[in-house]
């Protein structure tokens, strides 16, 4: 069986951005169809109202990326609509399959599964 975990704020549309999103959408998979589907809550940064550091994430430490992908330490692939180097680093090491895209989930699971989709490089950010 294969996870597929998908970033989102809203349970509809791939999240823009990784660090922000509070939520995954799992996926699990067999024999390239979907059986199974949960929510499952991701840690994530938070927008504070004076925008006084941009760059918060690199003040966290590792630690911080880390806690973000133990809740799909049981999946093989992550679908993002974008992330930042440290993140994207940390989600290969862990041994993800990283797929950058956007889109409605349910429309990008089933394009990821039938080999139709992607990953787009563009949608590392540097931070």
């Amino acid at each position: 069986m294969q996870k597929i975990a998908v970033v989102t704020q809203d349970e509809q549309k791939v999240s823009a951005h990784f660090g922000m999103a509070p939520l995954y959408r799992v996926f699990s998979v067999e024999a390239g169809n979907i059986t199974a589907a949960e929510t499952r809550e991701k840690p994530h940064h938070e927008r504070h109202p004076d925008h006084h550091n941009h760059n918060h994430e690199h003040h966290q430490g590792s630690d911080h990326h880390d806690d973000m992908f133990a809740p799909i330490a049981d999946c093989q692939v992550l679908i993002c609509g974008g992330m930042g180097e440290p993140a994207h680093a940390k989600a290969q090491a862990a041994g993800l399959e990283i797929v950058l895209t956007g889109g409605i989930i349910e429309s990008v699971v089933q394009a990821y599964l039938n080999g139709e989709i992607s990953s787009d490089p563009n949608r590392v950010h540097l931070h």
